[in-house]
């Protein structure tokens, strides 16, 4: 099959997307308009290429016919210099097209729930899992996502015990998915009057939200509890039970909202985040599975694997997955994680294209 067969369905199917676009009943269905309208953007860009694709072909087809006919050694001169210049667009346009067939995470276009827990250390674990909040926050503005506090529970010392953000944007899963994890850190806590550079660690669970169709609750399996809201919020928090806390009884699965000013919007996100919890431990086999099939290391979504360690003392962070260092741990504490996640889409797509050329 040629690189023009497997991208011409996907043509067909733009020309689909563009013509139900300009459909005036699909106009009045804000979330069938939203759901083609990122269909169509990730159509895009592989149309875009496919038309240049098919460009160059023709060029190349009609220099070749031009030097098998023509005499004029002038215009065969130039013709031998344009073939050289469309054969390296070919090549070019070629891996690009390799790129945008590797088969892409149907969830990567889903907005995410992001959960943070201090792990190992005490104290400083918690005030490292306050870092690594901050640090996120400060990707997600920079990238245009936006946040919203769903729930937390704050350190003794500073930080959290745990804490839990709604991130909303533009593939926003398959940006955040890489983070899942482990994360360590280095470094001489606060509290240390020795000096003594201690470990402790922090976990980041990245969760795709999912529709009421992806996951089906029944009602009669919740316990559903009101209490007070702790934390900022402001007076109105603290002052009436709007904070909820559904526990879904067959698993054990519990989760809290209390970052909402009334009960019914806490409830709503509430079980929004009951959803991606229950979706994730239904997929947590499925996940393991193509991740022994496929030997990945770089995003299994396995929150207790070790992925990466932030070495204060040197101005060092290490992701183990892929055995990249960069010595430049103020920054992407500061919020520029592209220099690290980009690095890892990178290494994934070498490792899908690798098994696509396996086959």
């Amino acid at each position: 099959m040629t690189m023009l067969d497997k991208l011409e369905p996907i043509a067909i199917k733009f020309e689909e997307v563009r013509q139900k676009l300009a459909d005036p009943s699909v106009m009045q269905d804000m979330k069938e308009y939203t759901r083609l309208s990122k269909e169509y953007k990730e159509l895009e860009d592989v149309k875009k290429v496919y038309d240049a694709y098919k460009n160059v072909l023709s060029n190349l087809e009609n220099t070749k016919n031009i030097l098998a006919t023509e005499r004029d050694d002038e215009m065969r001169e130039m013709a031998k210099m344009e073939l050289d210049e469309l054969e390296d667009s070919k090549e070019r346009l070629e891996e690009e097209i390799k790129v945008l067939l590797v088969p892409k995470d149907p969830e990567d276009g889903k907005d995410v729930l992001l959960e943070i827990r201090a792990g190992t250390g005490g104290d400083e674990a918690s005030i490292f899992a306050g870092d690594l909040f901050r640090m996120y926050s400060a990707y997600c503005a920079n990238k245009g996502f936006k946040t919203e506090l769903i729930s937390m529970s704050e350190g003794t010392a500073g930080g959290f015990k745990e804490v839990v953000m709604q991130v909303k944007g533009d593939q926003v899963y398959g940006t955040l998915k890489y983070e899942s994890g482990v994360h360590r850190v280095q470094r001489v806590p606060k509290t240390e009057s020795q000096g003594r550079v201690h470990t402790s660690a922090a976990s980041v669970a990245v969760l795709p939200e999912v529709d009421e169709v992806d996951v089906s609750i029944n009602p009669a399996d919740l316990k559903v509890d009101t209490f007070r809201a702790s934390g900022a919020g402001g007076q109105h928090v603290n002052k009436t039970e709007s904070a909820i806390r559904i526990t879904h009884v067959p698993t054990g699965v519990v989760v809290e909202c209390q970052e909402g000013r009334s009960q019914h919007k806490n409830r709503e996100i509430a079980m929004g985040y009951l959803r991606s919890k229950l979706y994730e431990q239904a997929n947590a086999a499925r996940h393991a599975e193509i991740s022994d099939k496929r030997k990945s290391l770089v995003s299994t979504g396995d929150r207790s694997a070790k992925i990466r360690t932030y070495n204060y003392p040197q101005g060092r962070v290490t992701d183990h997955r892929i055995g990249l260092t960069l010595y430049n741990l103020d920054a992407i504490v500061g919020g520029d994680v592209d220099q690290v996640i980009e690095k890892l889409k990178m290494a994934e797509q070498s490792e899908k294209l690798s098994a696509m050329e396996g086959l």
